[in-house]
């Protein structure tokens, strides 16, 4: 059965991308061989949304409390976007190294229990 899930960012530079998620988000990694980091998550949740067109995946990690986490990263030198109070969540954006953005959202919705 399903046991899990693999996310793929895509990255002009990933190496500067890898390191940011080690060295400033504190995510652990191992190395699949070569260099390759394959980072562990937090639990995770996936969500469908109507739109237009498919292939648009989105990344957004969680947090408990947004202000807080967004001081954190500051004093790191993470400079985070504008936050918007949505009906599910305030939102914010973290830029990454390589170019690309991730969001980074405080949830108002239930949270599913983590699969075991």
């Amino acid at each position: 059965m399903i046991d899990g899930a693999h996310l793929v960012l895509y990255s002009q530079d990933a190496e500067a991308d890898r390191e940011f998620f080690r060295n400033v988000l504190g995510f652990d990694a191992v190395d699949a061989g070569h260099g390759w980091l394959i980072f562990s998550l937090p639990p995770s949740e996936a969500a469908f949304h109507p739109a237009a067109s498919n292939e648009r995946p989105e990344l957004y990690l969680m947090c408990d409390d947004l202000a807080k986490t967004m001081a954190e990263l500051s004093a790191k030198g993470v400079r985070c976007g504008a936050v918007h109070d949505e009906r599910w969540g305030q939102i914010t954006s973290i830029p990454l190294p390589g170019g690309g953005t991730v969001g980074l959202y405080q949830p108002k919705h239930p949270r599913p229990a983590p699969r075991s």
